[in-house]
C-alpha cells in the first residue's frame, strides 16, 4: 500500500498547482456569486408569484367553466 502511495505522489504533486491556480479562481469568483445572490433570490421570488398567479388564474377559469 505504501509502495504505490508513493507512486502517486508525484502525479499529486503535478496536481498541485492546478488545484492552487482553481482554488484563487474560485476565490475571485467569491464576491461575483455574493453580488448574484439577491437577484437570483429575487427572481426566485418573482417565479414563485408569477405560479401563483397562473394558479389562481386557473382555478377562477375552471370554477367560472364548471
Amino acid at each position: 500500500m505504501q509502495k504505490d502511495a508513493l507512486i502517486l505522489l508525484p502525479d499529486a504533486l503535478a496536481l498541485l498547482p492546478d488545484a492552487l491556480a482553481l482554488s484563487t479562481d474560485v476565490l475571485a469568483l467569491l464576491p461575483d456569486t455574493l453580488v448574484l445572490l439577491p437577484y437570483v433570490l429575487a427572481l426566485s421570488a418573482d417565479a414563485l408569484t408569477l405560479q401563483g398567479i397562473a394558479k389562481f388564474n386557473l382555478l377562477w377559469i375552471n370554477e367560472m367553466l364548471y
